[in-house]
């Protein structure tokens, strides 16, 4: 048998990432994908334009749309904006047209791909990782990244992550059309939604609409919300194509690596817990996750232990505030409302948090206070 570099469990975007850094510094990297490449993903597709900085080809040719300002909206009122900062402070993709510009560019660096094609099985052998696919091969390498998303079933098979897990209930709507929404804006609805909001990004020749909720994996009536919603955006409640999926969100610091082996992205539940912002925390992770490796690759380092700790210090540290926020925030969604989205000052700081400006660490101690003082 062959033995490879690193073998990667799953084609998204964390996964994606890692291969490409991973190929590019010279490694025998196998990415194994079994989704059909050109199915809709559930996601908004909104990240921070700051993610640029973590690749060294240009992004904007898989970007939809750059947004330029944020509304938000109580029951469909009591609106307010936020124009948020810089000249494209933060860019929305179609899942499909960016995963697939990430992946080609991981096979251009010499990953290969195997698609579509599943794993039914993962050992950890004496000195390599072995997994088995649904049509019976086998494949060895030194290290294994799982990357296959929040479904993924080796996290807790395997011990890493956490043994509990959160999730968000959310339901996506891709619309063909523009309705009523403006060029340039993205939409956020919070009085619709228990526990939870509604959003609404543009794409090309169409808009991502979804449902979530983000407390203590509640119930989600998706429809009720989407017959109220959707109309506000000039669209029939029943159109669009539906998908209703279970979103792992970030559930406390937990290891995230092993004896040659990382979690990145969804599989590490690394989504943010306020604003499930999922695509910048993937990204991150399947960089630095490279970065891990190939040192540890090349003997340079013993383990992999400063893959766990970097992601604590550079995401888990902001989500831990973030997830304070969201079980106060959600819980007294109003008054949240109220003191967290109306205040003079609060426009601004959400504009800097989805830009990638601010972190949750800089201002949740005294949105805490504000939320359980006015409760």
């Amino acid at each position: 048998m062959n033995r490879l570099d690193v073998l990667i469990i799953g084609g998204g975007a964390a996964g994606s990432s890692a291969a490409f850094h991973l190929a590019t510094a010279g490694h025998k990297v196998t990415l194994i994908e079994k989704r059909d490449l050109s199915s809709i993903k559930p996601c908004g597709g909104g990240m921070a334009s700051s993610v640029q900085k973590w690749f060294p080809f240009d992004l904007r040719p898989a970007i939809d749309e750059v947004i330029h300002r944020v509304d938000f909206s109580w029951f469909l009122k009591d609106k307010v904006q936020a124009v948020l900062p810089g000249s494209e402070p933060f860019w929305i993709v179609n899942r499909e047209k960016f995963d697939a510009y990430l992946l080609k560019q991981a096979v251009s660096a010499g990953t290969e791909l195997l698609n579509p094609v599943s794993v039914t099985d993962v050992n950890k052998l004496k000195e390599t990782w072995q997994i088995t696919c649904n049509n019976g091969k086998q494949l060895e390498a030194r290290s294994l990244i799982i990357a296959d998303g929040s479904n993924s079933p080796w996290p807790l098979r395997l011990g890493l992550g956490p043994r509990k897990q959160n999730h968000a209930l959310t339901t996506s709507v891709r619309l063909e059309g523009r309705g009523n929404l403006e060029e340039g804006v993205a939409r956020f609805e919070f009085g619709l939604v228990h526990h939870g909001f509604a959003w609404a990004f543009p794409i090309s020749n169409g808009i991502n609409v979804g449902v979530g909720t983000f407390i203590g994996n509640q119930k989600l009536d998706s429809l009720k919300v989407l017959d109220k919603f959707l109309p506000s955006l000039g669209f029939d409640p029943s159109a669009g194509h539906k998908q209703h999926s279970k979103l792992r969100i970030w559930n406390g610091h937990h290891k995230i690596h092993g004896q040659g082996i990382v979690l990145v992205g969804d599989a590490a539940s690394l989504c943010d817990p306020f604003l499930a912002e999922g695509i910048r925390p993937a990204l991150l992770s399947g960089c630095n996750a490279a970065k891990s490796l190939d040192s540890w690759l090349k003997g340079k380092t013993p383990d992999l232990v400063n893959y766990t700790v970097k992601m604590q210090n550079e995401w888990g540290d902001s989500m831990a505030w973030g997830k304070r926020i969201a079980q106060v925030f959600y819980r007294f969604p109003k008054v949240g409302y109220q003191l967290g989205i109306k205040r003079p000052t609060a426009p601004q700081r959400i504009a800097q948090i989805l830009s990638g400006e601010m972190s949750y660490a800089d201002i949740a101690q005294r949105v805490i206070k504000r939320l359980l003082l006015q409760r």
